[in-house]
């Protein structure tokens, strides 16, 4: 009977999917019909339109991955441990040995460490090894179409036309992460459009083939954050006093309470490592990712809030400079 009930519940689940996802592609489809309009009249080619929109799907899988990523729910040290790793550190090591005239080029020229970029890089698509296979234009279409960051992702499909229109970037680009970003960095459309460089000078925005558009592009971006050259992006720490709870921050949109090294130290915050007083000479915030008093806590630097920028995850954010600090010590 047991089985028998099973059964039934397994059939219902897969009737019920196929259903949805048959509905979904319907309403996907005039959905498709109103974009095109929509992007003609913001002056995109016809051509442009018919040539990378008429093979676009609704991209089940892509709503998932959106549902679930990574950096809002591991916990703050599975998440770094598992992306600062020391075969990343390796990794990053023979990648500098290949392109380090490059990133010492870009370093001197945009003021943005060489050891951020590979740990972006190394994190982003494991130095060029994982671009993603999705389809860039399916992937923007459905987050499109879906209503929760509808207008966020028409904007981003609507610049990447525009891109392609421009020939700035080619079609053959157009497959990556399932949120629509491509390259060895994980650019979005917009981020193409306002930090991509043709640093090689050959007219396009390489950022999968060309190493000096990627790099260069990088480190562009990171440099209007507003980074600050050769200054630390954290430190954890530990209290030897109960701490108001007000002062922590939990989310990686608005990072408040910031406070002179004197302060911390007077609320009795130590260094987690050597048990030192806290020693920044700028003003710093408290950083709780897994919401727990009890879990990692961490003192962050303007640098830090700057690769939140990039993508706005707390547990993101030290990653990378964790793995930085990694690759500064050993190139």
């Amino acid at each position: 009977m047991l089985k028998k009930l099973k059964f039934i519940a397994l059939v219902i689940f897969i009737l019920t999917f196929n259903s949805n996802a048959f509905s979904n592609q319907a309403d996907f489809n005039n959905w498709l019909i109103d974009f095109k309009s929509l992007a003609l009249k913001k002056g995109i080619s016809q051509k442009t339109i018919d040539d990378v929109m008429n093979d676009a799907k609704f991209l089940d899988q892509v709503i998932i991955y959106d549902n679930r990523q990574p950096e809002f729910f591991e916990k703050t040290k599975i998440y770094i441990s598992k992306r600062s790793t020391s075969r990343a550190l390796k990794n990053a090591i023979l990648k500098y040995k290949e392109y380090g005239e490059i990133f010492l080029k870009v370093e001197n020229e945009f003021k943005v460490e060489k050891e951020i970029l590979l740990a972006l890089w190394s994190i982003e698509t494991n130095f060029g090894r994982n671009f993603g296979k999705m389809d860039t234009v399916s992937s923007l279409a459905t987050l499109s179409f879906d209503k929760r960051r509808s207008a966020f992702f028409t904007k981003e499909l609507l610049i990447l036309l525009n891109l392609v229109d421009k020939n700035i970037l080619s079609k053959d680009m157009l497959f990556g992460s399932w949120a629509g970003a491509i390259g060895n960095f994980q650019f979005m459309p917009s981020t193409i459009l306002n930090h991509g460089i043709d640093y090689d000078g050959d007219n396009k925005i390489d950022l999968k083939k060309s190493m000096n558009d990627s790099i260069a592009s990088a480190a562009n971006y990171i440099n209007k954050t507003g980074w600050r050259y050769k200054d630390f992006c954290f430190q954890r720490v530990k209290f030897t006093k109960k701490i108001n709870k007000e002062l922590f921050n939990h989310s990686a949109r608005n990072i408040k309470n910031r406070k002179n090294s004197n302060f911390w130290n007077q609320n009795g915050l130590l260094s987690y490592n050597n048990n030192n007083k806290i020693d920044f000479k700028s003003k710093t915030a408290l950083v709780l990712p897994d919401g727990d008093v009890n879990s990692p806590k961490y003192l962050v630097t303007e640098n830090y809030e700057k690769i939140l920028k990039w993508n706005r995850s707390l547990r993101f954010a030290l990653t990378v400079c964790t793995l930085a600090d990694r690759i500064k010590n050993e190139i």
